[in-house]
């Protein structure tokens, strides 16, 4: 499912299981394998445009909440291994252009950028971090990002779960200095 051109993957036996478990099933299958055709920080754009086609492709699916949900997946798996590597840039890009129109998935990529940005100490809005989704900023307070953000979380998280871990990173991080 590397290419645009391929069709979706047929249903499911009748009987078995509703075809939208199946075809999603198949999506991340589909999707698992670009990503392992090519990776970005090793190939670079060209790696990143083929796995985005496998995206867009998932995407033409006819149950869009289903696409979509495989798609999200997939990004949070894929960002997640490349968020310390090099290729991560080349492969948000790719990624944009192929979740453009898809205000969830899209929304996910940014946040995705941001914790990236956070992450590795590159500039980042305090801002635009306060007001992250709550899945954003749950991820940032489990990752390894500089004080000042979970200062920031600390104070203006959206849920008293996220104050609360910033809270207890916080006091870790001052016990062991």
């Amino acid at each position: 499912m590397g290419s645009t051109d391929e069709p979706i993957p047929a249903p499911a036996p009748e009987g078995t299981e509703p075809p939208e478990h199946w075809r999603y099933a198949r999506h991340l299958d589909a999707l698992a394998a670009a990503a392992a055709a090519g990776t970005p920080a090793a190939g670079g754009r060209a790696e990143a445009e083929a796995e985005a086609g496998a995206v867009a492709a998932v995407l033409r699916d006819p149950d869009p909440v289903m696409a979509e949900s495989a798609v999200v997946t997939h990004l949070d798996r894929r960002a997640a291994r490349l968020l310390h590597t090099d290729g991560f840039a080349d492969w948000a890009a790719a990624m944009s252009v192929a979740v453009a129109g898809r205000a969830f998935a899209a929304g996910r990529l940014r946040e995705w950028v941001l914790l990236k940005a956070v992450v590795r100490g590159e500039p980042w809005s305090a801002e635009e971090l306060a007001r992250a989704s709550d899945w954003c900023q749950r991820t940032a307070v489990r990752s390894p990002v500089p004080e000042e953000a979970l200062v920031l979380l600390a104070g203006a998280a959206r849920t008293r779960l996220v104050r609360n871990g910033a809270v207890q990173r916080l006091r870790r991080a001052s016990a062991t200095a």
